[in-house]
Order: structure tokens, then C-alpha cells, then sequence
């Protein structure tokens, strides 16, 4: 995985393409190499495939940003990932979320407003949580890969957030005020249903909008 990783740094760079058969060549007869680069994903190193970057190959990834510099053995052993999460709990937390991104709100597969050739991927990660009263909590959520590598553009500024804050009806503002104690988003109805008919297969989602057309 280190090599895997100073290969990236060195050789790819970041934004750029690299092919399955370059990462073979680059690492003869070390078995399981595209194993060890996944991996580097646990240590928020962002590298995507053709099923979250639409511009991308099958055979293509593309090398988005380095995370923990797991070259740094004192680094890697504070940023080793936590006990793995079983499938039975990653579906229970889905289910819980509605199968949306508790940071953006952005439901399974579908394209981002702002880059239409990336799809959301949902994943089940940990979060830490400060409640009320300051205790900490560890949290299982449901998070699209890109808001997990905080990779939504440019940061906020603390003054628009305000006003976009003020612009705000009461109940939506209590909506955001009852998020901000939670640590998490909520959703609505309409995005439930909107998350579930992103959901359906393709013949299904047809029917229902026959239903409504008609």
C-alpha cells in the first residue's frame, strides 16, 4: 500500500489518469496491487472509477487527492480504520437515512448539480459527534463518497451561510437549528420519496411516471 501511494504522489499525480495495465507495470509480480491501492480509500486518499466519474474508462481511475500519508507509520497507525462494519449494519444505517447523504442530501446514483458526470456513491462511515452537554459520540451515517472526502468545492463562507440563514422561513430555520444539535441532516417526504424512486429499476420508475403524467 505505501509504494501504491508514493506512486500515485510521484508518478500519477493528482487529477490525473492511470490504467489498470500502468499500475501492473509499474508493480511486477506484487499480487493484489489494485487491493492495495482500494485500500489507500480507507486512509481518505480519493481515487475514482468510471462508476463515479462518467468521463472515466472501465479500465481508468482517476488519482483525485492524497489523503493520510500512510508512508508515515506513526500517520497510518492514527488513521487506521476502525473495526469494519458488518453488511447487516451498513443496511440498517441505509435504511435509517433513506439511502441519502446525511451531508448533502444527495440520493444513491444520482448525478451532483454541479459535475453531471459524477454519479453519488453512498457509503457507511463513523462520525464523531459532540452532543449536548459535550460528550462525544461515534456515529454510524450515510455519507456520499465526495462529502466524505470534503470534496464540495470551495469552502463556505461563514458570512453567506449566515444571510442564506436569515433568508430562511421559521420552520425551515428550526429544521436546521434541530440538524446543527443532531449532527446529521434530516429529510422530508418529498425527498424520501424522491430517494426511493431513484431506487426503483428503470421500468419500474417508467410506470410511476406514466402514472403521474397521466
Amino acid at each position: 500500500m505505501v509504494k501504491a501511494a508514493l506512486w500515485l504522489v510521484q508518478v500519477v499525480g493528482e487529477g490525473n489518469v492511470f490504467t489498470k495495465g500502468q499500475l501492473r507495470e509499474a508493480f511486477p509480480g506484487v499480487s493484489q496491487i489494485d487491493r492495495r491501492v482500494r485500500d489507500l480509500r480507507d486512509y481518505r486518499w480519493v481515487i475514482h472509477t468510471s462508476s463515479e466519474d462518467a468521463g472515466l474508462m472501465p479500465e481508468d481511475q482517476r488519482f483525485v487527492k492524497a489523503g493520510v500519508p500512510v508512508w508515515d507509520k506513526a500517520a497510518r497507525r492514527a488513521a487506521a480504520p476502525a473495526k469494519s462494519v458488518s453488511t447487516k449494519e451498513k443496511q440498517a444505517v441505509l435504511e435509517r437515512d433513506d439511502y441519502m447523504c446525511t451531508s448533502c442530501g444527495i440520493a444513491g446514483g444520482e448525478p451532483y448539480l454541479d459535475d453531471s458526470n459524477q454519479s453519488a456513491v453512498l457509503a457507511v462511515t463513523r462520525r464523531k459527534t459532540v452532543l449536548p452537554g459535550g460528550r462525544l459520540q461515534v456515529m454510524l451515517v450515510t455519507e456520499c463518497k465526495r462529502c466524505r472526502a470534503g470534496l464540495n468545492g470551495a469552502p463556505a463562507r461563514a458570512d453567506q451561510v449566515l444571510a442564506e440563514i436569515a433568508s430562511l422561513d421559521l420552520a425551515d430555520r428550526r429544521r436546521l437549528t434541530r440538524w446543527i444539535e443532531r449532527g446529521r441532516r434530516g429529510s422530508t417526504a418529498l425527498e424520501r420519496a424522491w430517494s426511493g424512486y431513484r431506487r426503483l429499476p428503470a421500468e419500474a420508475r417508467a410506470e410511476i411516471a406514466d402514472t403521474l403524467g397521466g
